[in-house]
């Protein structure tokens, strides 16, 4: 699969903007740090870009604020989401509030999705 070149760029600039949640969540998953999993931040996946991606397993994971409960982001998402299944992606959906109020939880939702 060729990466686009847009989706690389927004991607880039994505890493400089990350949100409070996805930098909490990101000192989770960086540097192996959950069960020796390699986890990419900001990955561009065809012409989309995940918040977070294990390349090795094909997981994609997306933390989802406010702004996605609308029905146009929702539209989005499954647009996204539908893009990244038919390629062979599976997509764990994870609210900015569980990160803050439930980051155990999150923990054991992303072991239990990884299976090792």
């Amino acid at each position: 699969m060729t990466r686009d070149r847009d989706a690389l760029r927004r991607a880039r600039e994505m890493r400089k903007e990350m949100t409070c949640a996805e930098s909490k969540l990101w000192s989770l998953l960086r540097d192996r740090r959950l069960i020796k999993r390699k986890f990419r931040r900001q990955h561009p996946i065809g012409h989309w870009v995940v918040d977070f991606a294990c390349p090795a397993i094909r997981l994609a994971i997306e933390v989802d604020g406010p702004s996605h409960d609308t029905p146009d982001q929702q539209a989005w998402d499954e647009m996204k989401e539908e893009y990244l299944r038919t390629s062979g992606w599976r997509v764990l959906r994870i609210k900015n509030s569980d990160v803050y109020q439930a980051f155990g939880e999150v923990e054991a939702l992303i072991i239990s999705e990884i299976g090792d």
